[in-house]
């Protein structure tokens, strides 16, 4: 089924983007702010240590832990489109999501939901077949006798109608610092100003988009995004100041802040 509109608006970032020595996201400080963690399950970044320690953190502080899922692809941080076949692609979702139960389990917690990430998120958009593909991985991973996982992704994308179809909960998610096109997809990172970059833009986007449901498109349309959950990448320079300062104007403007049902 699909969501309906609720009072408040989720906040979820990426999280657990390293490997190794390796390390990308600013984890502690971006779980202070966030109510929805998407950690990185080892496939586009992360790694078993970086892994459990992103889960015991999103435990102490009351964070719900969401498995990220991706193309198997560290060299492209997962942002290179691939052609998996559907089989495939459902083990490898499955795997993943596997792996990150461990670890929220041994924090005391669970994983609670799924986002693809990167190019399994575009993909899934628009191609069905990979869609469907990610929907029968998270229902391989469910336990027995449960119905499967929520799965987060862009409003109208064949992998949310894909979730509702198989009676999981699809939940539309909005990007405040993202460009968006005027048919209300993301426009590709491959082009100029795909990304956000000013903190006051960010912020005034994340407010209207939570409070009005609408986004205002590259070529200057107004699109309709009603979302359940707000992302803030958590690889952006300053995320953690940026998205303290989203929460912050959110809940001046009246919009309530809390994990989605």
């Amino acid at each position: 089924m699909i969501t309906p509109p609720a009072a408040a608006i989720d906040l979820n970032a990426d999280l657990g983007e390293g490997f190794g020595r390796w390390t990308l996201t600013d984890d502690e400080a971006l779980l202070s702010v966030v109510t929805s963690a998407n950690v990185a399950c080892g496939f586009h970044a992360g790694d078993p240590s970086i892994m459990r320690r992103v889960c015991e953190l999103a435990a102490e502080r009351g964070v719900r832990i969401g498995a990220q899922v991706s193309y198997r692809d560290l060299a492209g941080f997962g942002r290179r489109s691939m052609d998996v076949p559907a089989g495939e692609l459902a083990a490898e979702v499955a795997y993943q999501i596997g792996a990150l139960e461990v670890f929220a389990r041994a924090a005391g917690s669970t994983v609670s939901y799924v986002k693809p990430h990167g190019a399994l998120y575009n993909r899934t958009v628009h191609d069905a077949g990979q869609a469907a593909a990610v929907v029968a991985g998270v229902r391989l991973a469910a336990a027995p006798g449960a119905g499967g996982l929520p799965v987060l992704g862009l409003p109208g994308s064949l992998l949310l109608a894909a979730a509702a179809d198989a009676g999981l909960t699809a939940v539309p998610e909005a990007f405040a610092d993202r460009a968006y096109t005027a048919a209300g997809t993301l426009v590709p990172r491959t082009e100029p100003g795909a990304v956000l970059h000013d903190p006051d833009a960010v912020v005034a986007r994340a407010v209207r988009m939570a409070a009005e449901g609408v986004v205002t498109a590259a070529d200057g349309s107004a699109v309709a995004v009603a979302a359940r959950s707000l992302c803030l990448h958590g690889d952006t320079p300053g995320a953690a100041d940026l998205a303290r300062r989203v929460r912050a104007a959110l809940g001046a403007a009246g919009v309530a802040v809390g994990a989605f049902a």
